[in-house]
């Protein structure tokens, strides 16, 4: 569900990203499948069926419409190729590259979090 442009909602978390550069990337990088595709392509180039593949429960609508959001945001670098059949790659950019880091990190978050919520 997006937020309309002309809502309070909306205002404030425009203000809140200007204010706060943490809360501008968490929101950059939020959302179920945008960490999922970044991590595939932390190891190089892939192409959209390859990617498909390794992130089963995604819809092609769904991949399409956050590679596409991911090139906005200049995360993702898409190269087609002039070939029959046309052939596309995608691959993260320098700065989604830099990105990489901060998933080793939450990835270790994330696992001492479940330890302590399961209290192991």
């Amino acid at each position: 569900m997006s937020i309309k442009e002309s809502s309070t909602n909306h205002e404030n978390k425009k203000g809140l990203e200007l204010s706060c550069s943490e809360i501008y990337a968490v929101n950059l990088i939020s959302g179920r499948w945008i960490l999922s595709i970044c991590y595939c392509l932390r190891t190089g180039k892939m192409r959209f069926s390859e990617l498909r593949r390794k992130i089963p429960n995604i819809s092609e609508r769904m991949l399409t419409m956050q590679l596409k959001k991911m090139e906005e945001e200049k995360l993702v670098l898409k190269t087609v190729y002039a070939e029959v059949p046309p052939r596309v790659e995608y691959e993260l950019t320098e700065i989604g590259r830099n990105l990489i880091p901060v998933l080793d990190q939450l990835e270790i978050w994330g696992e001492d979090h479940k330890k302590i919520k399961k209290g192991l």
